[in-house]
């Protein structure tokens, strides 16, 4: 039998590891299982990546429209081995600025696969052959998500691209059909069409961004469509047919008609799952959600005594930033604080061009609980910035309580708004609290509005 060793605090997923990395300056005993992907999804997979990508595509955009800006107009060609390696370069640079910074902790870094062998105790299969077997004090699950693949007949054996697989290529897609309209499959739509790709977005409700108001949607649609990318909405996927990244087939019914699209590749970003499935935790006592999320209190405490989560799989809403709060909230569960999930207040933005932000209800999310609300919407063609920018497109919306003036939520589309520049409002939503309007975010982003 392996002997068990004991740390004050055991992590079971790294991610950015601010909690470990926090503990063990403290001077605690701290030990943090990973398999490897060090800073996490963000820094690997999902932010950092897509807002590199999302940059050369801008780029390239502007050097297309540089007669606007009194340049002469001139042709541009995209390299994707450049743009991959220019992206690829600016995940290196952050995972190599998070190994110094573990390491200058003086936590320990465990790289294996983690799986509960006991109710406490983990064990961890290491790349090179053999196991330690760890417990804690506390034990802390980060184990965050992954993508998932909807369940249509043939997507699977079509191999489709994940937004993972996305922000790697090195090559330019002839023809990418993008299966969806949340907020990852319009970052990339719009990126992939700017360098270069003929992009078709097939979404099965009425609107893009199912969660925004129906007008802030509908010009959301109207950007793609001044873009040339095509969309379908009201549309099903009843079977795809093909390879994905050489040619494929998608049968579409669309008002009751049937029809076919062919393509070249295939993206899907459809969700994210918990990767909470066979590392043991039904030994534990900890209790999951029907979606496979663990269930945890305020205090994200689980069930099971002495284990807290965090982060996605936890059922937080999944934005880097939130993630950072529940390592608040950790922190605050180790050193006797109150800091708990109630009435936390989630903003967010999606890196299209203008960017869509928001903060706070917007007003269908106001009417539908309720609330009577004024509605204040300013066109950005009036703001000054924009202007300098030439990019007027889209306009600020304002949500405030009918019978006074507290403000209960901030939408913007325009120029810059993921900068906090024109988002002021947002610092009075707070005081909806008063009003006692919940503050939390109440939905998961499971597509991947981002900050």
């Amino acid at each position: 039998m392996t002997n068990v060793e004991e740390f004050e605090l055991l992590i079971l997923g790294g991610g950015k590891a601010t909690l470990a990395m926090d503990m063990a300056h403290a001077g605690r005993r701290v030990v943090v299982i990973e398999r490897g992907l060090i800073g996490g999804s963000c820094i690997n997979v999902a932010c950092i990546p897509t807002k590199a990508l999302v940059r050369s595509a801008s780029a390239a955009a502007l050097a297309r429209g540089r007669e606007m800006f009194g340049m002469r107009p001139a042709e541009v060609e995209v390299d994707m081995l450049r743009v991959a390696a220019r992206t690829a370069g600016v995940v290196e640079g952050m995972v190599n600025d998070h190994r110094r910074l573990f390491a200058e902790s003086g936590f320990e870094l465990v790289i294996g696969e983690g799986r509960f062998v006991a109710p406490r105790v983990i064990e961890a299969s290491l790349p090179g052959g053999g196991v330690r077997r760890l417990t804690g004090e506390r034990i802390f699950l980060n184990l965050g998500t992954r993508a998932a693949v909807p369940d249509v007949p043939g997507l699977r054996a079509t191999a489709p691209l994940t937004h993972v697989e996305a922000l790697r290529l090195e090559r330019l897609p002839r023809h990418l059909v993008v299966l969806g309209g949340g907020y990852v499959e319009l970052e990339m739509a719009q990126a992939f069409r700017r360098l270069g790709s003929t992009v078709t977005v097939i979404e099965r409700g009425s609107q893009l961004a199912g969660r925004e108001d129906p007008d802030v949607a509908a010009a959301v649609l109207e950007l793609l469509l001044d873009e040339g990318i095509a969309v379908h909405l009201d549309t099903l996927v009843t079977q795809v047919m093909g390879r994905s990244g050489e040619a494929v087939t998608l049968r579409l019914l669309q008002g009751g008609n049937e029809l076919a699209l062919e393509g070249s590749d295939i993206l899907v970003a459809a969700g994210r799952v918990p990767q909470t499935a066979a590392i043991g935790l039904e030994v534990t006592g900890v209790d999951l959600d029907a979606s496979g999320f663990i269930s945890v209190d305020d205090r994200l405490a689980t069930t099971a005594p002495g284990i807290w989560a965090l982060g996605e799989a936890a059922g937080s809403p999944m934005f880097t930033h939130v993630s950072l709060d529940d390592y608040r909230i950790a922190k605050s569960v180790i050193l006797g604080g109150d800091r708990t999930t109630r009435r936390r207040l989630i903003p967010y933005a999606v890196f299209i061009e203008p960017e869509l932000s928001r903060v706070g209800f917007n007003e269908t999310e106001a009417r539908r609980k309720g609330i009577s609300v004024r509605v204040a919407k300013l066109s950005m063609a009036a703001v000054p910035r924009a202007r300098t920018l030439s990019e007027t497109r889209g306009f600020m919306k304002t949500i405030v309580q009918a019978d006074g003036d507290t403000i209960l939520g901030f939408s913007m589309l325009g120029a810059q708004s993921g900068r906090g520049r024109c988002c002021c409002p947002s610092r009075d939503v707070g005081q909806a609290a008063l009003h006692g309007i919940p503050r939390r975010y109440s939905g998961t982003s499971d597509d991947g509005g981002r900050t």
